[in-house]
């Protein structure tokens, strides 16, 4: 399996595609005006509490207040109000926390109002972006990520990730991070610390209680509200959670952040550096790599898979709803149950992928095509999960229900990921979008194939100008695509009475063929 991350780069934007074996799998966007990324901490003041939500309003500088709830103020806030109060004074200029008496913990069934009071100042971490309507959501239990650990300040707990599944590696790793945890501060190892060496841990231990320190620093002089410590760029931050030995290639358009991108991998795997190449061919990158026909044909509301089957993809206010369709699929199964489960276990897979590259989530609903055997309901379930183990955000999955339906909860930390499909319509007099030609091409590939099959020989395609110029222009053409892939010529009819969607293919009698 081959990882590569493509990035683009313009003016204010850079956007990052994943490709799993040339597949597109994530698509992220870093836009230079967004200043309230996931993992930034800032020195904010408390608008208001409200004891009817057991929340608070703060005011973190975003045009709506950010939402603090009492479960996200962390059982050390005490703590962290009297370093924050004594620090903002100068008593405190040691940030290392070995000599600091920590208060009582609160009660985990508290009222917010008696912890927190309007126009007090709080350090707090942005844990969900603005989305819609609503501003940031918070959190004033802090934690520095890492490579390989997170640090948490104002603890005591070390805790091992869950996916690390030896329990002779999680008896090492805590031993390890017992031998170099700084007092006052609790450590989570990240599954990538799996089989890492004690100096790289402690490497990126004293990375972030540097990070600690710089951020402590700029507390006295900061104005209200103001970030005192911002997540590294979306392209670091994205390495450090995925990047392993399975990548093959970074590649940027960008010199300034291909520097960067070099020394950063050169830092987190060294010798790996050469694998970061910075790309200076005049064809847009998005295109040269396929990433742009990929978001084309995967953004629209139905999503088509191979032979014919498809998943129709609504969103409402409250949740995703998917349809799993078999569509006009070839059957050379032995029976409807073989087809279902077949169809199902192509749709699980893609569903895995549209939930990471639209970022999906919130209640997402999937309706699998019935199947009566419960063993084949199980092979689903499982086949699902398999598939979602590599999404780095928390999800969990109901096993089907009665009717075929599968529940999936998955945290949305930042706003889901919406790209236009459709484009201009170019008819004479007609208003309204139309599906984009990459689209309506692929249709006619699906159904190409199964008039192939049926061993028609002599076939024309009768497009629009417009299509049958896009069908027919460029080295290599889609139509030379479709000889390599069939080994027979199609000959494409440019018709000016046709609409911009419509298409016919014909038999060589002139005859309509029904696919």
């Amino acid at each position: 399996m081959n990882k590569e991350l493509v990035i683009r780069s313009s003016s204010t934007v850079v956007d990052f595609a994943l490709l799993k074996d040339g597949k597109l799998v994530e698509l992220h966007k870093e836009d230079g005006e967004n200043k309230f990324n996931v993992g930034d901490v800032y020195l904010a003041k408390i608008r208001k509490s409200v004891s009817g939500l057991n929340a608070a309003f703060v005011n973190v500088g975003y045009e709506k207040d950010a939402f603090l709830h009492y479960h996200d103020l962390g059982p050390k806030l005490p703590t962290l109000v009297s370093f924050l109060k004594k620090v903002s004074t100068g008593k405190v200029k040691d940030y290392s926390l070995n000599n600091f008496k920590f208060e009582k913990d609160i009660d985990k069934n508290g009222k917010i109002a008696d912890v927190l009071k309007s126009n007090q100042n709080l350090l707090v971490q942005i844990v969900k972006e603005p989305i819609s309507t609503k501003g940031p959501r918070i959190s004033s239990e802090l934690s520095i990520a890492g490579r390989y650990i997170v640090l948490v300040p104002f603890s005591d707990r070390i805790s091992i990730s869950q996916k690390i599944e030896s329990k002779e590696e999680k008896a090492r790793l805590k031993r390890l991070v017992m031998s170099i945890r700084p007092k006052g501060f609790g450590v989570i190892v990240r599954t990538v610390a799996q089989d890492v060496l004690v100096a790289e841990l402690d490497k990126d231990l004293q990375n972030l209680v540097e990070k600690w320190n710089t951020m402590c620093a700029k507390i006295p002089g900061a104005h209200l509200p103001s970030r005192v410590l911002g997540e590294m760029n979306r392209a670091s931050s994205i390495l450090r959670d995925i990047f392993n030995d399975s990548f093959t290639g970074i590649t940027v358009d960008d010199e300034t952040l291909y520097h960067q991108l070099k020394e950063y991998v050169s830092e987190i795997a060294p010798g790996k550096e050469n694998i970061v190449k910075l790309y200076k061919s005049p064809m847009p990158i998005f295109e040269k790599y396929g990433v742009e026909r990929q978001i084309k044909t995967s953004f629209g509301k139905t999503v088509s898979m191979s032979k014919g089957a498809y998943l129709v993809i609504e969103h409402t206010e409250a949740l995703h709803v998917v349809d799993v369709n078999s569509g006009n699929r070839s059957n050379k199964a032995k029976s409807q149950e073989d087809t279902a489960l077949e169809v199902n276990m192509l749709s699980a897979t893609e569903m895995a992928r549209q939930l990471r590259l639209r970022d999906m989530g919130g209640i997402i609903v999937v309706d699998f095509i019935d199947m009566n055997k419960s063993e084949n309901r199980r092979k689903l379930f499982n086949h699902l999960k398999e598939e979602m183990k590599d999404d780095r955000a928390k999800h969990k999955i109901l096993p089907p229900s009665k009717f075929g339906l599968i529940q999936i909860t998955r945290q949305r930390v930042r706003p889901e990921m919406d790209i236009k499909t459709k484009e201009e319509n170019p008819n004479n007099g007609q208003n309204g979008e139309v599906e984009a030609p990459i689209i309506l091409v692929d249709k006619m590939q699906d159904k190409l194939e199964k008039i192939f099959k049926n061993g028609t020989k002599k076939v024309t395609l009768h497009a629009h100008p417009f299509i049958a110029a896009y069908i027919t222009k460029g080295f290599p053409s889609i139509r030379s695509k479709w000889f390599m892939d069939h080994k027979k010529w199609v000959k494409v009819m440019p018709r000016d009475a046709y609409t911009y969607l419509e298409y016919r293919f014909t038999d060589k009698d002139g005859n309509e063929i029904k696919a």
